[in-house]
């Protein structure tokens, strides 16, 4: 061992009060000592250039859905009842606890015709929202020396399902009227770029998260010739809009996704955040991990210090040879919590300084 890890709540040792998510409480976190800037580490990582130590979610980086940002509708995640409340296209959703998340409102359908895109789909006017007041006011508590991390909500297809009223709709609209669909998509990417370059004008972006599920537990929702022909080129010009400033980019998309790796490689995504049950990430990595990064976290199976630490060694061996991984720590508890973050720490530290022979 060659870095001694600071014990719980020791003495001299930085510490933050850490909101957790889905919950409105907090639990007090380590940040230990670092020899250069958060940010500057996650730029090494995800560039796979030596990274000092694997960058930690919890400590590194501060994460903002895009609502906090423009006041737009959202979901309270923290709440524990069922209510309906609207998107910034007018969408309806119910939030389900059982599920944990929003799910559209049942019986919703806001575009019964793709064909009807272009009078039917009411595009947010950005200029109805105080974005800039709102970037002023986020900026002035924000840490500089992290992270910064923008969660941009639905993506392309997540949106066509969104506004045609399910899974199902979405892909009858794709698999008919393919052409609609993609002058959709385009448009939809005309919007988003928009936004992203309001944000860029009163927040120093770091870090870029896009949604689009693209399949179920079982495979994808669409075949490689749709997204070869539909999905890719409005998205590809989307991110490349988003590379182009230096941003990194982190796909979430939910399902067996294993056919779209290669997409997503040629698509210039950095970081993906995928279903650990339904994809073997450890061999994407293996495959792919020169290529594309991801995101990992250690959760042990027991709740012993032993535990967290072994799932945290395992995390940082499978998965942050060379860079190419984010992480956290769940643990239970803010002794067990402190003792993985520390772990992740100096562990990820040790690993990279022997990568570089020191």
């Amino acid at each position: 061992m060659k870095y001694e890890r600071p014990p719980y709540l020791a003495d001299g040792v930085k510490t933050i009060d850490y909101a957790m998510i889905f919950s409105d409480s907090t639990m007090k976190v380590p940040v230990p000592e670092r020899p250069i800037s958060a940010r500057e580490n996650f730029r090494r990582a995800y560039k796979r250039q030596q990274p000092v130590w694997v960058p930690i979610i919890m400590i590194d980086m501060v994460p903002v859905i895009a609502s906090t940002l423009t006041g737009a509708g959202e979901a309270d995640w923290s709440r524990k009842d069922r209510y309906d409340w609207k998107d910034w296209f007018g969408v309806e959703w119910t939030f389900v606890p059982e599920a944990g998340g929003p799910m559209l409102k049942v019986g919703t359908q806001y575009l019964d015709d793709i064909l009807n895109w272009e009078k039917g789909v009411k595009f947010p006017n950005l200029d109805e929202y105080d974005i800039k007041g709102l970037c002023e006011k986020f900026m002035k508590t924000f840490d500089r020396e992290k992270v910064l991390q923008v969660d941009i909500g639905l993506g392309c297809t997540e949106r066509l399902v969104a506004l045609m009223g399910g899974y199902t709709e979405a892909m009858v609209a794709m698999a008919m009227e393919p052409e609609a669909v993609k002058d959709f998509f385009e448009a939809f990417v005309d919007f988003e770029m928009e936004f992203i370059d309001r944000l860029c004008q009163y927040v120093p972006l770091d870090l870029i998260t896009y949604h689009d599920d693209w399949g179920t537990e079982r495979d994808t929702f669409f075949s490689e010739k749709m997204m070869e022909e539909i999905v890719f080129e409005p998205t590809k010009r989307l991110f490349d809009h988003i590379k182009a400033k230096d941003i990194c980019l982190q796909l979430h998309s939910c399902g067996k996704i294993e056919r779209f790796v290669p997409y997503m490689i040629d698509l210039g995504v950095d970081l993906l955040q995928l279903q650990e049950r339904a994809n073997d990430i450890a061999a994407y990595k293996e495959k792919w991990g020169n290529k594309i990064g991801f995101e990992v976290i250690a959760a042990p199976e027991g709740n012993t210090k032993e535990d967290v630490i072994k799932s945290v060694h395992h995390v940082v061996d499978t998965y942050g040879a060379g860079g190419g991984l984010i992480s956290s720590v769940s643990a239970p508890g803010q002794e067990l919590l402190w003792t993985g973050i520390m772990e992740m720490f100096y562990y990820s530290r040790e690993k990279y300084d022997g990568e570089r022979g020191e």
